[in-house]
């Protein structure tokens, strides 16, 4: 098995899990405390993962990319767990927010000149029509 679809099971447990224990930890906290705890496991998790260069060593392009990717991330990360503890129900705002590749699908071929064939278009209908019916 290619070394991406391992790594992509691996991501589609890993967010399986935090799914769930997003909804558990805004049952107890509020969006913004739970959001400092997952920037808290970032940085725990952050040995395991890490290459090794210095800051210095990488590419600035690189740097300014990852930090705006980080920032957005964060807000997307207290977006949802606010949510969660705002009343939503995790069975619709998990599979909602988890509809973030129709941005990327929308963009790419703007940004990213990459084409999408109408096999793709018809996997975000579906994709918003599943959500439409779990929320009902």
């Amino acid at each position: 098995m290619a070394t991406w679809l391992w790594l992509a099971i691996v991501v589609l447990i890993s967010w399986g899990v935090v799914g769930l224990l997003q909804k558990l930890s805004t049952n107890r906290l509020s969006g913004e405390s739970a959001t400092i705890w997952l920037v808290i496991g970032f940085v725990l998790f952050l040995p395991f993962v890490y290459p090794g260069k210095t800051v210095f060593q990488l590419p600035a392009r690189g740097i300014v990319l990852g930090l705006l990717s980080g920032l957005i991330n964060a807000l997307g990360a207290w977006a949802i767990l606010a949510a969660l503890r705002s009343g939503g129900k995790a069975s619709v705002v998990s599979p909602f927010c988890a509809l973030y590749p129709i941005v990327v699908v929308l963009v790419a071929p703007l940004i990213l000149h990459e084409s999408i064939n109408l096999l793709q278009g018809a996997g975000v209908v579906c994709a918003l029509v599943a959500v439409g019916l779990l929320s009902s």
